[in-house]
């Protein structure tokens, strides 16, 4: 194996796990860093579909005993009921959507230029929402009301635009619907399991014969490290999010965004 790619690899799969679960993009993040990096890893994108089974199974391993008092609860305890059926109702707007506009998408948008526009809008939108929103009004994920689940469902498929973020979109959403910091972020964490699992077995049978497994040591290196990056990062946005809020994530937005629109101006 190749010690370049493989040290590629390696910081490919950091800054997945350490931008899947934050507002800033990840796929965003991912189709800069490859085009800075000329990443040659896999054809048919094996590489980022796998890669990001790792951030997935991080927040799975987070949030086990969570998933599984839901499991067990899901007949008999309503606030179990309720957490359930929202995950169901902001999720079916980007199972619906995924589907339909996947091709599109991946063909037409998939380019450093609208990545890096898209992470300036989000980024200024993250601070204007976080400095004018109004009092919250939701504290748990149980207690937001169905039609707002089904409305950051629709935040949620703007993600389909690289460089916008699922995580920034959900969360901002819940922000504007009056979902206090905390259930916002842990609502759009646990809506992240559904949904990415569901992105990523849809981008399996899309992308099936197209993938190349021959450099499966790369990808391995890119699962593992995104699964720990993941598992750290998850944990301290959980920790301090509360104080701290989202802005910090708008700002570091905006300068990525504009770095990137420099470099790419430049070439």
């Amino acid at each position: 194996m190749d010690l370049t790619r493989a040290l590629q690899a390696l910081l490919l799969g950091v800054v997945e796990g350490a931008t899947e679960f934050i507002p800033v993009s990840s796929t965003g993040h991912l189709i800069l860093l490859v085009d800075l990096l000329g990443f040659a890893g896999p054809p048919g994108r094996s590489f980022e579909i796998v890669i990001q089974m790792g951030a997935i199974l991080a927040v799975i391993a987070i949030y086990l005993r969570k998933l599984l008092g839901l499991a067990v609860g899901l007949f008999t305890d309503r606030a179990a009921q309720a957490y359930v059926r929202n995950l169901i109702l902001a999720f079916l707007p980007a199972m619906v959507l995924g589907a339909t506009l996947y091709g599109p998408i991946t063909r037409l948008l998939f380019d450093p230029w609208v990545v890096s526009v898209a992470l300036i809008l989000g980024g200024v939108a993250i601070i204007l929402i976080e400095r004018y929103r109004g009092e919250a009004s939701v504290l748990r994920v149980e207690a937001i009301p169905p039609r707002t689940a089904f409305a950051i469902g629709l935040f949620q498929a703007l993600a389909m635009i690289p460089g916008t973020s699922r995580s920034g979109a959900t969360i901002i959403g819940a922000l504007l619907l009056g979902v206090a910091r905390p259930a916002a972020a842990e609502f759009s964490f646990v809506l992240a399991i559904p949904t990415m699992t569901a992105a990523t077995v849809f981008a399996l049978y899309k992308e099936w014969s197209a993938l190349d497994w021959q450099g499966g040591g790369l990808i391995a290196i890119g699962f593992v490290s995104a699964f720990v990056v993941a598992l750290g990062v998850v944990k301290a946005v959980l920790a301090v999010i509360g104080r701290i809020g989202f802005a910090p994530f708008g700002w570091y937005r905006i300068a990525v965004g504009a770095v990137m629109l420099a470099v790419l101006a430049s070439r």
